[in-house]
């Protein structure tokens, strides 16, 4: 069977699943970091792989999707130690983007993204830590959620930040991106205004003429949708400082979850993987503890900025960029991505991406920020949005 290279080459293995369910009749796929029965568990290493074993025991999200009726029909690829947002990986290749076959997937949830995009399954389960669900729903067109933190499980999955790791799906039929939605979270806590919503114009701001002319169908559909957009026109806390308040935290996590095992087995890492550990295990517990303080100020301005309001934003400031494109190029677009994605990561609120718009005829998301809690009322908004004008 064809697959794009986003499959994992492993033996096939049968796991029982409901014949009936709120999901029966839909196949999925899930990223090589969840341990799941009868495989093994790479991150995205072959090392990593080889003292795996097989696995005994499923994670508890999946077995979720299972007891739903839906249908498992592998585990996908991933940066190596979700430590990335190329797609790229230096060991297994780069999955294959299914919206723009010429452009990179985005990562580290690449094959679960290339998996959905191409047509192999209908939903997949990937992670979002710094952009890994939302980076590559862009770039591939599809649908993706970065869940509010700690809303689904993460257990029996491999780490890299654990106060910003999430566990998150893409789908690229709106209405089976509610589906899943509604299985896995349940019901919100969180009410939220979901008629009258906040353009976030100092982000929009922040990208070229040619990415905010491309956003503006996507906008205009989204008036169209709700009562009101109002534009912010204010300044929003500083997201300068907060991207380098999310690296510390980022990198110092990243260290304590994975160096002891990088550094015992001598694991050969991809270049650009190698240096972000490297990088990481330099960042003191005192440079650490600052950044969680300035965390938790960054969160308190966003919170009193939002309140119990909807934030329209991009989701990354242009479309995936090419294949041949160098690292440097690669790189300089995660940076200016990372000013925009880490909002939602260092509030741990939920953020959708819907693939409305696009540029130089490949994919470029918009997305939905609201506050924790409201994961399901954005993935209902997503799909009316969507579905405004549509035929």
């Amino acid at each position: 069977m064809y697959n794009a290279h986003a499959m994992m080459p492993y033996p096939a293995v049968k796991l029982p699943y409901q014949a009936d369910g709120p999901l029966a009749g839909l196949t999925f796929a899930v990223k090589d970091l969840f341990d799941v029965a009868g495989y093994p568990t790479s991150g995205g290493n072959p090392q990593i792989l080889a003292m795996s074993g097989i696995k005994t025991q499923t994670a508890p999200i999946v077995q979720q999707l299972l007891d739903a009726g839906a249908r498992c029909i592998g585990k996908t690829q991933t940066n190596e130690m979700a430590f990335s947002m190329s797609g790229h990986n230096a060991h297994f290749g780069t999955p294959i983007n299914g919206a723009a076959p010429d452009r990179i997937p985005g990562g580290s949830s690449s094959g679960s993204a290339s998996a959905v995009s191409n047509q192999l399954c209908d939903f997949a389960l990937g992670t979002d830590t710094g952009g890994s669900i939302r980076t590559p729903a862009s770039y591939c067109n599809l649908f993706g959620l970065r869940p509010t933190h700690g809303r689904l499980s993460l257990e029996n999955c491999q780490p890299l930040c654990p106060s910003m790791d999430t566990c998150g799906f893409f789908a690229k039929d709106p209405a089976i991106f509610t589906r899943v939605g509604q299985v896995l979270l349940g019901q919100d806590n969180k009410t939220v205004n979901t008629d009258s919503l906040l353009l976030a114009k100092p982000l929009f701001d922040l990208l070229s003429p040619e990415s905010q002319e491309a956003f503006q169908p996507a906008i205009n559909q989204i008036r169209q949708t709700v009562n009101e957009v109002i534009t912010l026109e204010t300044l929003l806390p500083d997201i300068e400082q907060a991207y380098w308040d999310f690296r510390y935290i980022q990198g110092y996590e990243a260290w304590q979850a994975q160096g002891r095992n990088i550094t015992k087995n001598h694991l050969i890492l991809g270049p650009d993987v190698a240096s972000r550990f490297h990088w990481s295990s330099k960042i003191s517990e005192a440079r650490y503890l600052e950044s969680c303080a300035n965390r938790k100020i960054f969160r308190d301005q966003w919170q009193q900025l939002l309140q119990s309001r909807i934030l329209i934003l991009p989701t990354v400031p242009n479309a995936a960029p090419l294949l041949n494109s160098d690292d440097e190029k690669i790189e300089e677009e995660r940076q200016i991505a990372h000013r925009i994605l880490d909002i939602a990561v260092l509030c741990q609120w939920p953020q959708v991406n819907i693939p409305l718009a696009s540029i130089d005829g490949a994919p470029l998301g918009i997305s939905l920020m609201g506050p924790a809690g409201s994961d399901l009322t954005l993935i209902k908004l997503a799909e009316k949005i969507y579905s405004t004008n549509k035929v």
